[in-house]
């Protein structure tokens, strides 16, 4: 609907992991590196860990489109499965014969692939994608695949991708054998600020932007006051921005904009709560003025009213007294 508005060729902001958007932050690279380093040298059990909308599916993506002819790939995107309709899914993925069977016959037939693909060089790697949500009794079935190996190689590699629960999942006691199989692990950071205005700015430009600057430093500001670098908000709020921009005919996205947004987004219940605010803040300034006021009071008035009180002035006559004595005050505590 905006892509005309604003000279791009496609949205810049969808919410799918497409890897030709893929920003790779110093922490992105890592992360990357790390999943391209345990699928080459088959490190048999990989965990990688990161907080919702961090880009871990995104790194999956990239990931996969990077691998060669050579590496045959099953992706469990929903685990919450039994352990047959498990076995099930991984050989219907690699491309076996997906006739129902019973589990022996399903690890029969996966062993036999293994060793086929082991034999011509090929490696073969299951990625789950969710991992936190695994049942105890999956997690450990998927343990139970890595014993398929040879004398010298695993004969399959597993990437658990998960978000930071999956860490503590791997500390309970039950799971320490799993836990001792992980060769390699990495935690996918948020985006910094410098970061996060780098990664709009990209999808701009990759969605055929001309100006790359459609947003002001005040709503990148904004932008990564509310989403915290993380990148799949970051991407909702900057394509309502900028179909609001569109709804309203501007061309340059503000502040102001961005605070509409997070406030649709957030909802009526969000505009209460800052309304509900409001009123206390208020009386919180004029305490913290009071006080103020008190502290003043004590310090700069005391001992001059003492003396004043004895005298009696016009009203022109007190407040220049008064004057008087406060500037003498300050001299002296100044010096």
């Amino acid at each position: 609907m905006y892509r005309k508005f604003y000279g791009l060729r496609e949205k810049p902001f969808e919410i799918t992991p497409d890897p030709k958007f893929l920003y790779l932050s110093e922490n992105h690279k890592e992360a990357l590196a790390h999943l391209t380093y345990a699928v080459r040298e088959r490190k048999g059990f990989t965990v990688v860990t990161g907080e919702v909308g961090t880009g871990k599916t995104t790194l999956v993506q990239t990931l996969l489109s990077r691998l060669d002819g050579n590496t045959r790939t099953a992706y469990l995107f929903n685990p919450m499965m039994g352990s047959t309709d498990f076995l099930h899914y991984i050989c219907q993925d690699l491309g076996l014969n997906s006739q129902k069977r019973s589990k022996g016959q399903y690890l029969s037939q996966l062993h036999k692939f293994l060793m086929s693909c082991y034999s011509r060089n090929e490696n073969v790697v299951l990625i789950v994608d969710e991992a936190h949500k695994l049942d105890p009794k999956l997690l450990e079935e998927i343990r139970l695949l890595t014993n398929l190996e040879t004398a010298k190689s695993k004969l399959l590699q597993v990437i658990l991708i998960g978000q930071p629960e999956l860490n503590g999942i791997l500390e309970d006691p039950q799971f320490r054998q799993l836990k001792q199989r992980v060769s390699l692990r990495y935690h996918v950071h948020p985006l910094n600020k410098e970061d996060t205005q780098k990664y709009i700015k990209r999808r701009l430009r990759i969605a055929g932007a001309f100006d790359h600057n459609l947003f002001t430093l005040k709503a990148f500001d904004k932008i990564y006051s509310y989403t915290k670098g993380l990148p799949r908000l970051i991407n909702i709020v900057c394509d309502n921005a900028l179909l609001t921009g569109y709804a309203t005919d501007q061309k340059v996205i503000g502040d102001k904009i961005i605070r509409d947004v997070i406030s649709n987004l957030e909802g009526v219940d969000f505009q209460k709560r800052q309304k509900r605010w409001k009123p206390f803040l208020a009386i919180l300034i004029a305490v913290v003025m009071v006080s103020i006021t008190i502290i003043l009071w004590k310090v700069f008035f005391s001992e001059m009213l003492g003396d004043l009180t004895k005298w009696k002035y016009t009203g022109q006559d007190f407040a220049e007294k008064v004057y008087e004595e406060v500037f003498k005050k300050i001299l002296r505590n100044s010096f």
